[in-house]
């Protein structure tokens, strides 16, 4: 199975695991007035049905809950070598817990603090959801207005949807772009008008029947708004939400990012070894491009838990804002008709515990080095989130997930470490048929490079070049020919390392030969699964 698909399945899991797996395990009877659940009691049955949960949190179990996160965090570090993180928590208006752990950067004495700026990666689309809900309560758009009132040079292969598609289809991902689409673009260097200009030739998934995860739909949607507004989405997402909630440790500008100098570097694991990564998001920047502070999430999540208000003063409008919360799609089918689904709202996840309370999340990943998660619970008042700056193997998951369990159940009901770092283990394995393995020792040789070297066209990619230097083949790709070794595997088949975030090592491409003996064309591996992985002379 290939990278990308993979990886859109195991974001999806990931994003309804805590869900779906903790609320099985909170095995108490809330239908019987006396049941009791490591020792909470049943509610009283009072307000909407559908607004309370049966059973009560007792008030000593988040305090308590917080009192174990020092050493839940650090024993995670511990065991995974992440070099750094920083957590909060935030009840009924209070920030109860803010609190970094290690370094920001290996080799460094550098401590990470609760003002220190983490990359977000995906916990960056809940963010400019709030954007967009400001917009919507200004009157500036609304969640159901189509793009193309906007951006109207935003094209899609089907012209219904083109002249159809909302902002909230894409801020769901219900728009029937693939999921994932555009990444591999991102990878090979095509900014963001290039990107979604070539969104018009992906053949869609059924419309707002189909879930698909893509980082440049929620681009595309937030680009709408922008034009709404008449400034760039940076400029926007600074003017309606940074500035008023006193975020000002929090922006939308890499470069800015980069001048901070208490900032994590991002890290990846290699050969055992955690080493100093990089990662430039502006061309998905509203889906994946803000840096922040836990201090200043803090204020983000008290926003959404007191429906927009800050200081007795409404910022985001409280229905725009509902908008982001409530189911707009399903994310996957359940198993079987007793188990619960799970949700897509605008920006975020949208679940329910074993005890019926409505749990709002997300994550956030960069394969080259990020991994972040935030979970509110509205009906408790509470919410907690957690910035590393180690790849996604489940830290940020697994301590959100781990104080929740404290909270709700008083207990821990798993190995949340365990349990998300399977998961994702298995997403960061290269699925190529080369991974693993040597040429085979009675390989073919490759052709002179005479019959090879030349320019290849692919509609949806792009050119590619194939050039001869110091006497070896050379793959050059994306708008500023990016170059990579061609290693000779086995006679028209060669080996090479693709470009970017989404990489996982080595994969093939095999050349088609005329009877002259000439390269006609190529066939990527890596790329195939996009529909658009041939390249022709």
């Amino acid at each position: 199975m290939h990278a990308l698909v993979r990886r859109s399945v195991g974001v999806i899991v990931v994003a309804t695991l805590a869900a779906g797996v903790a609320a099985c395990t909170d095995d108490g009877d809330s239908a019987s007035p006396s049941a009791t659940t490591q020792g909470t009691t049943v509610a009283p049955a009072t307000g909407s049905p559908n607004s309370i949960s049966d059973v009560v949190i007792p008030p000593e179990r988040i305090p308590d809950a917080v009192d174990q996160l020092d050493t839940i965090v650090t024993d995670a570090l511990a065991a995974t070598g992440i070099p750094g993180a920083a957590v909060a928590v935030i009840h009924e208006g209070e920030v109860i817990y803010a609190e970094g752990f290690g370094v920001r950067e290996v080799g460094t004495d550098q401590p990470v603090d609760p003002d220190t700026r983490f990359q977000l990666a995906s916990l960056s689309k809940p963010i400019g959801a709030t954007v967009v809900a400001a917009e919507v309560g200004q009157g500036t758009v609304a969640w159901e207005d189509p793009v193309s009132a906007y951006t109207p040079d935003f094209v899609l292969s089907d012209p219904y949807v083109t002249e159809t598609v909302t902002i909230a289809d894409l801020y769901s991902h219900r728009s029937g772009i693939p999921a994932y689409s555009g990444d591999l673009l991102e990878d090979m260097g095509y900014d963001r008008a290039a990107v979604l200009e070539k969104m018009r030739l992906l053949p869609l998934e059924p419309f707002r029947i189909t879930y698909g995860y893509t980082n440049f739909g929620i681009t595309a949607g937030a680009e709408a708004v922008a034009a709404a507004a008449g400034v760039p989405w940076e400029q926007l997402s600074a003017a309606e939400l940074y500035e008023p909630l006193g975020m000002d440790a929090t922006t939308s500008v890499y470069e800015d990012f980069l001048a901070a100098d208490n900032r994590a570097t991002l890290h990846k694991e290699v050969d055992g070894t955690w080493t100093a990564s990089e990662r430039d998001p502006t061309a998905q920047d509203p889906a994946g491009g803000v840096t922040s502070t836990v201090n200043d999430l803090a204020k983000w999540m008290d926003l959404q838990l007191s429906a927009g208000e800050v200081d007795g003063r409404q910022l985001v409008d409280a229905n725009a804002l509902l908008q982001m919360q409530v189911p707009a799609i399903s994310t996957q089918e359940p198993a079987d008709a007793a188990t619960r689904a799970g949700f897509y709202g605008h920006g975020m996840n949208v679940s329910y515990d074993g005890a019926g309370r409505v749990r709002l999340s997300h994550s956030g990943a960069f394969f080259l080095g990020a991994g972040t998660n935030f979970v509110l619970y509205p009906s408790e008042d509470l919410g907690i989130v957690v910035l590393t700056n180690g790849q996604p193997i489940g830290v940020a998951e697994g301590i959100t997930a781990t104080f929740m369990d404290l909270v709700t159940l008083g207990q821990v009901s798993r190995d949340w470490f365990e349990a998300y770092g399977q998961l994702l283990g298995g997403l960061l394995e290269n699925p190529s048929e080369l991974a693993g393995q040597q040429p085979p020792a009675n390989a073919a040789p490759p052709r002179a490079a005479a019959a090879y070297v030349g320019t290849y066209a692919n509609e949806y990619f792009g050119p590619a070049e194939v050039a001869e230097v110091n006497g070896a083949l050379v793959l050059r790709l994306g708008p500023d020919a990016l170059e990579f070794p061609l290693e000779a595997w086995d006679g028209d088949v060669f080996a090479f390392t693709p470009p970017g975030e989404n990489s996982l090592g080595i994969t093939k491409i095999t050349f088609t030969v005329d009877s002259e003996g000439t390269a006609t064309g190529f066939e990527s591996e890596y790329y195939d699964p996009t529909g658009f992985g041939t390249w022709t002379r």
